[in-house]
């Protein structure tokens, strides 16, 4: 295998990625100021509207806000960048990134008010109240505003890093095929080197470009910016070693794929030993503080958007015996957590014989082979399309899940038919609470083959977190206002 490395020096990151950092920096920089100084002028409005009882005069009151506000701004924008909030391993994709704004923020914010505590200086609740949580608001929608544009561009094969596959041909397959489901991520998959480069292309629009010999010529041929590897049998430890220490001269990035996959966040830790770094995989945590902090969201959730739409619950049942005779609402048995069975109710937008008419109509599905669905089904009545549509026929659910049958955020629920035809790895979906939307509803919905909707509820199940599940539920209200992938 030839190692000569390139004598053309490059930049280790591409020219796109340096000002998507920069951009990032900036926003986050604006952000704070705009933060602390609204916590600031917030803070001097409560103490002019009412200074008795305080020990301070007002020009000492204001003096200590301006510098409090200037050190909380410079220690809160220094924190995003301890935490590695601008990472490029983080930014893009995931709820990573959101994960590090928030940890830098509320560290930044114990800090402080420790410091206040400790120091004697006027009181400063209104000013860490309105700049903290201010602050934090902000900057998620700025990091969500500059991801937005980000995968626009990503869309246009733009801003994306050029990538080259090394290892044995079938895993590098299955490693191409998980990164072309996921192009939001940026690795445009320009080749794969493999044992044998006169074999076809690995997959449609991946060619296989070269053996291991000569790689590195190779690497610079096709401008590449990152390098994963898929496979080491034929690369030594030794010699995939020496491998990271030529491509860190020539500016490009190395990446190792395990075997594993649909497993990542805060299950994966590398635990080095003797030099070799393990990789740890934890188990997925279903009880303790998670579930408590997880069952106190569904539950504030549920009450908050049975209130929000309690217009349309009162309403939607009107319109329902207006548009056609029979029962407001449609229960269901389905199975929950553990396999437990309940009742999941739905407004009726079928007609009240649509299951016996069901059988009649199997032969004719556009579902993804197990789930019965039409993309126009005639027992649909002409009300209950629009509110299929937006997924307004589900706002009973909510009562489900502030009973505890179900979570705002999960797989989806099966029915007991289709629980009887599961493999026995299948079963593991049902190891949390079932959701009104999950990874299911924002990625598709009916439009997803059975294996993918399986594939997305798994992954939910080994990876969910509180920050996920926010990022899930604001997804949903935007693919429940398009109206895609619901019939």
């Amino acid at each position: 295998m030839s190692t000569t490395a390139s004598s053309r020096p490059r930049a280790f990151a591409p020219s796109w990625e340096l000002r998507y950092s920069r951009k990032l920096i900036w926003t986050d920089a604006a952000v704070v100021t705009v933060a602390v100084t609204a916590g600031a002028f917030a803070a001097s409005s409560v103490f002019w509207r009412d200074p008795v009882g305080t020990p301070f005069t007002t020009e000492s009151y204001a003096a200590g806000t301006a510098a409090i506000a200037l050190a909380y701004g410079l220690i809160w924008t220094i924190a995003l960048g301890v935490h590695d909030s601008r990472r490029p391993a983080v930014f893009g994709t995931g709820a990573e990134e959101y994960n590090r704004v928030l940890a830098a923020s509320l560290s930044t914010l114990g800090l402080l008010t420790l410091f206040l505590y400790l120091v004697d200086v006027p009181p400063q609740r209104t000013f860490l109240l309105v700049a903290g949580s201010l602050g934090v608001v902000l900057l998620l929608l700025g990091r969500w505003a500059w991801r937005k544009r980000l995968h626009q561009q990503r869309r246009r094969q733009r801003n994306s890093y050029r990538t080259l596959l090394i290892g044995e041909r079938r895993k590098s397959a299955d490693v191409a095929r998980l990164l072309r489901s996921n192009t939001l991520a940026g690795f445009n998959i320009v080749g794969v080197v493999t044992t044998d480069p006169e074999e076809p292309d690995l997959l449609p629009g991946v060619p296989v470009v070269a053996s291991y010999d000569g790689l590195l010529q190779t690497v610079e041929r096709f401008e590449t910016d990152t390098l994963i590897v898929t496979s080491a049998d034929a690369l030594t430890p030794r010699r995939l070693r020496r491998l990271g220490w030529e491509l860190e001269q020539m500016g490009v990035r190395l990446i190792v794929a395990t075997a594993l996959t649909d497993v990542a966040g805060p299950r994966i830790h590398t635990r080095p030993v003797a030099g070799l770094p393990l990789i740890h995989v934890e188990s997925p945590q279903f009880q303790g503080w998670r579930y408590l902090a997880k069952r106190t969201l569904d539950i504030f959730g549920s009450v908050v958007g049975i209130v929000l739409t309690s217009p349309l619950l009162i309403l939607i049942p009107i319109l329902i015996r207006v548009d056609s005779a029979g029962p407001v609402f449609f229960p269901q048995q389905r199975l929950g957590l553990r396999g437990r069975a309940f009742t999941m109710y739905k407004f009726r937008s079928m007609h009240v014989d649509a299951e016996q008419e069901r059988f009649g109509l199997l032969d004719r599905s556009d579902g993804n082979g197990v789930l019965f669905k039409m993309h126009d089904d005639p027992r649909v009545t002409k009300f209950g399309k629009f509110i299929r549509r937006h997924s307004l026929d589900e706002l009973p659910q909510l009562f489900n899940v502030l009973k505890g049958d179900m979570s705002l955020v999960g797989p989806r629920p099966p029915l007991p038919q289709e629980a009887d035809g599961y493999e026995e790895w299948m079963h593991r979906r049902m190891f949390v609470r079932p959701g009104i939307s999950g990874l299911w509803q924002v990625s598709g919905r009916s439009n997803l083959s059975w294996e993918e909707s399986v594939r997305l509820d798994l992954y939910y199940v080994e990876n969910w977190s509180m920050m996920g599940d926010l990022l899930i539920l604001w997804r949903t209200i935007r693919a429940v206002a398009k109206g895609d992938g619901a019939y």
